[in-house]
């Protein structure tokens, strides 16, 4: 074996090791068992994108969920012909776990403000691995259905402003 080839495999073994690591650490996958974690570390690729570019876009279908390594983005919401800035994203955000599930329409933009290093999962080989393990599903329902709640308890806890209709429009944890 040569020196490249030993570089590449113990930089691919790394890199699988960091993966594991940083989804031990994503509420999504942090109650799996660790043999299904690491079937989702192997199945994940990283991409870089540079300030502009689109990691997705509104309307477009999500099938990718995106774990931020590194950089920023901004989550960018379109109604006619302006763009309205939602948020921005760093490192440590997990974003679009729901396009895991099912099909579904991107409501957001999300583009880069710096470099941006992902760890991203499709939901092929989301569904593929789950597939292996059908025991971990309720687990996964369970994160999403406490991230809804724990959304909506932050809000209420927040208050709302009085006058307008943001108030009316919560109860996402009543679907």
């Amino acid at each position: 074996m040569n020196s490249n080839m030993e570089k590449n495999e113990t930089q691919t073994s790394c890199e699988y090791q960091e993966n594991v690591g940083i989804l031990r650490q994503i509420d999504f996958f942090s109650s799996l068992p660790l043999e299904a974690t690491k079937v989702f570390a192997y199945l994940c690729t990283r991409e870089s994108f540079r300030p502009g570019d689109y990691l997705f876009q509104q309307d477009e279908e999500g099938d990718r969920a995106y774990y931020i390594i590194s950089g920023s983005a901004r989550l960018d919401h379109r109604i006619e012909n302006t763009e309205k800035t939602v948020r921005t994203y760093t490192a440590g955000a997990f974003i679009g776990r729901l396009a895991l599930m099912g099909k579904m329409r991107r409501l957001f933009s999300l583009k880069a403000s710096t470099e941006v290093t992902c760890l991203i999962i499709g939901r092929e080989k989301f569904t593929r691995a789950l597939e292996q393990f059908p025991d971990i599903m309720p687990k996964i329902i369970k994160v999403l259905v406490d991230n809804i709640y724990n959304w909506e308890k932050r809000f209420l806890a927040d208050g709302y402003v009085e006058g307008t209709d943001c108030f009316q429009q919560i109860g996402v944890s009543l679907v």
